[in-house]
């Protein structure tokens, strides 16, 4: 028996916490960044910086704050600088600030005390630290809003302002507040709103095209080469883009079709490894849905199941899923409804999230409809529908 060949070539690079070197689409706001902490290169005990990160899930929020660090602690290093990039998930430590500080001091310290200490306590510890080491810190705290709703203003007062009152020492400590609303911050008070809102970065979800960008820059350092077509990474796309542009369930998705492509042995991520992978992540096939559809609905639905399982392909002409249904009414016994009636059909179908239609440009056929079948496997709708058909036939 051959060995198995997986399509992966470096699956890490899939990895949430994997920092990729270049960030499509996200080179300004990196570029402004980088230009708010210029300052800890040339001269880093002077001042000190807040900056807010906020947009959707999946906008780049973390992934920008990682690579702000990287390249920070990279020039830094070049020059002698001592610096550290710490990022911290609040939510893990369930919004509470003082086992998030502890957390900070033990990158420094690994056997500081879990326990005894209070928050100023923690945090007049780590800013000694600090000077210590002749360190200067970014401190990125991620889903920041955990920290809000759980402590208030009070935590956020204590955070910007203990490291104003060492008058005369040198300026150590900067901060990254990523969050996904800026409304979160309204229910904070005035003193503790205003030691926040300075520089604010706000990211906007993304396109579909950048999507296919950032999914086709991934499968180049992920995959084999040729193992995933251009057809697969658009659907992906047109899957992540559905899902309020979230690049990263696109990535998830994609190292998920990848494994069910190894899981087959199949060599190709091909569209039905997408379709099994979001129906692990989204559950796509109600049955009550199928039973509320019509005859010819399931019908030209057994169609496209059928099409999908026979061709390696992400999209399909509605005219060529047309000549299919014409296949299965007569497999069925019934008399293919025209044209018109299909469109409607995919259309319906469409708005049901089972199906989706795009219309396509072509310069030799002009304009045609595409439908594909996002998120439901193909094996799968087309074993409900057969069993559904003939128990409707049995009772005919």
């Amino acid at each position: 028996m051959a060995p198995h060949q997986s399509v992966f070539k470096d699956e890490a690079k899939l990895d949430i916490n994997y920092i990729p070197q270049q960030l499509p689409h996200r080179e300004k706001e990196h570029r402004l960044l980088m230009e708010f902490f210029s300052f800890i290169l040339r001269c880093p005990e002077k001042m000190a910086q807040r900056v807010i990160i906020t947009g959707d899930v999946g906008t780049g929020k973390t992934v920008l704050a990682q690579h702000l660090g990287a390249s920070i602690t990279s020039e830094a290093n070049k020059r002698a600088i001592k610096f550290r990039y710490v990022h911290v998930n609040c939510r893990e430590y369930r919004g509470s600030l003082q086992p998030i500080l502890h957390h900070i001091v033990t990158v420094f310290r690994p056997n500081y005390p879990a326990r005894g200490y209070s928050v100023e306590e923690v945090f007049s510890t780590l800013m000694q630290v600090l000077d210590e080491d002749n360190a200067f810190m970014i401190l990125a705290l991620d889903e920041f809003d955990s920290l809000i709703e759980k402590e208030g203003s009070d935590a956020v007062y204590k955070l910007t302002r203990l490291q104003e009152m060492r008058l005369g020492k040198p300026q150590r400590l900067s901060f990254i507040f990523i969050l996904r609303d800026l409304k979160v911050i309204e229910q904070l008070d005035a003193s503790a709103r205003s030691t926040l809102q300075h520089s604010i970065i706000s990211l906007e979800c993304y396109g579909k095209a950048q999507l296919v960008d950032i999914l086709s820059d991934r499968v180049s350092m992920a995959f084999e080469l040729g193992t995933v077509q251009e057809d697969v990474v658009d659907l992906i796309s047109e899957l992540a883009f559905t899902e309020t542009g979230n690049a990263r369930f696109g990535i998830e998705l994609l190292w998920r079709a990848g494994k069910y492509a190894d899981a087959a042995d199949a060599g190709l991520v091909e569209p039905e490894c997408v379709r099994m992978a979001v129906s692990s992540i989204i559950p796509g096939l109600r049955r009550s849905e199928l039973v509320s559809l019509g005859l010819h609905e399931k019908l030209f639905l057994l169609a496209v199941a059928r099409f999908f399982k026979e061709n390696e392909q992400a999209y399909a002409p509605l005219t060529e899923v047309e000549k299919a249904y014409a296949i299965v009414c007569e497999e069925f016994g019934e008399e293919p409804n025209s044209h018109t009636q299909v469109w409607n059909y995919a259309q319906f179908l469409s708005s049901l999230g089972i199906l989706k239609t795009v219309v396509a440009t072509s310069t030799v056929r002009g304009r045609s409809t595409q439908v594909s079948l996002p998120s439901i496997p193909a094996f799968e709708l087309e074993k409900e529908l057969s069993a559904s058909l003939e128990v409707e036939k049995g009772r005919a």
